[in-house]
């Protein structure tokens, strides 16, 4: 992976219009599969003038809602989770941790990466785990979990004997759960609770620092609220560093209403393991090898990943052709984008690509 990457900006997935600009065929005419956003949003509604009238003051009702959500007291609501990724090399500055290394996955959303490297941290990369045994005194250790693209996902108990690692080297450890809420037993959100029982008396607690999204798991993506779940001792200066207002009055709104529906929430993820499981069987059908992801996106480690993105794009269906261009990520697509995936996938000109 590049060591200096600082300077470039990067491809995401999302960038339609340009897309839809290369093929010469209209936004509106595509499937757009190239996110991991989830096909079905949370039904918003009317909104109060109110949250567009005045200035987006902290919100009591986000914050118990989301500790609720979350399982845990301990957070900050921030404008999404990328907000916080530019944000941490900056933190973990201002807390000394300035000639620290910092552990990436070698496959993994390059956000991370660039934020580091423009802050000029080293980096150092692991394959799929990190191995505990090259941790050294302050190391920062990320991990992505779920991971994006791979669908890597760690256990609770696995980041557990990780973090008590980190946590005796005097480090942290930093997981992105952007993609978590459909497997929710896995995620690391309760270890920060005041009286947590799932957490060994030799963690400390300040040794970790989890990120979590609304966007993608409540199909929301365009009110850019997440939060930032870690004790105080981040927390605190996280404010400082993101300023007054960082989340917006209808993101609040409207992050309220979503969190506390814990009926639509179970609707979803049924609704998403149903989806994401047609998804993957009629991507093993087609390209006949296993499929890696979760409930929100697929992978297919395939080498003729750039051909069959390109192949793709001109029948109107966008992808995410992956940063080592040996993979495609599908977004999980309605029952309507199913249909029209597959006599994609069948036609001539991707079959003769296989």
């Amino acid at each position: 992976m590049d060591e200096h990457m600082s300077g470039q900006m990067l491809i995401h997935g999302g960038q339609l219009s340009d897309i839809a600009l290369r093929y010469n065929i209209a936004d509106e005419k595509w499937l757009d599969l190239s996110t991991g956003i989830a096909p079905t949003t949370y039904p918003v509604g009317l909104l109060p003038a109110t949250c567009w009238q005045r200035l987006p003051q902290q919100s009591d009702a986000l914050l118990k809602a989301a500790r609720d959500y979350y399982q845990t007291p301990s957070l900050l609501a921030t404008a999404g989770s990328q907000s916080i990724i530019q944000a941490l090399p900056q933190l973990c500055t201002l807390q000394g941790f300035a000639h620290t290394r910092v552990w990436l996955p070698a496959v993994g959303y390059q956000e991370h990466r660039k934020a580091w490297q423009s802050a000029h941290y080293q980096t150092l990369d692991y394959q799929d785990t990190p191995d505990i045994t090259l941790i050294k005194q302050g190391d920062i250790v990320l991990v992505i979990n779920p991971n994006n693209p791979s669908g890597k996902l760690h256990t609770r108990q696995q980041l557990t004997d990780l973090l008590l690692t980190v946590s005796a080297k005097k480090g942290v450890l930093i997981i992105d759960e952007a993609f978590m809420d459909a497997t929710t037993e896995h995620t690391m959100t309760p270890l920060l609770a005041s009286h947590s029982d799932l957490l060994d008396n030799n963690i400390n607690q300040d040794a970790l620092i989890i990120l979590r999204s609304v966007g993608k798991f409540f199909g929301l993506a365009g009110i850019r609220l997440g939060f930032v779940i870690a004790r105080d001792y981040w927390l605190k200066p996280m404010a400082d560093v993101l300023g007054p207002w960082a989340v917006n009055g209808p993101a609040q709104f409207v992050g309220i209403q979503a969190l506390t529906d814990k009926r639509w929430q179970k609707e979803q993820r049924t609704a998403l393991n149903h989806l994401s499981g047609r998804l993957e069987s009629l991507l093993v059908d087609v390209f006949a090898q296993p499929i890696r992801g979760t409930s929100l996106f697929k992978t297919l480690l395939i080498p003729q990943a750039p051909a069959l993105f390109h192949a793709l794009c001109k029948q109107g269906i966008y992808v995410r052709l992956c940063d080592e261009k040996n993979a495609l990520r599908f977004g999980v697509p309605s029952e309507q984008g199913l249909k029209q995936l597959e006599s994609a996938l069948l036609s001539q000109s991707i079959q003769r690509l296989l």
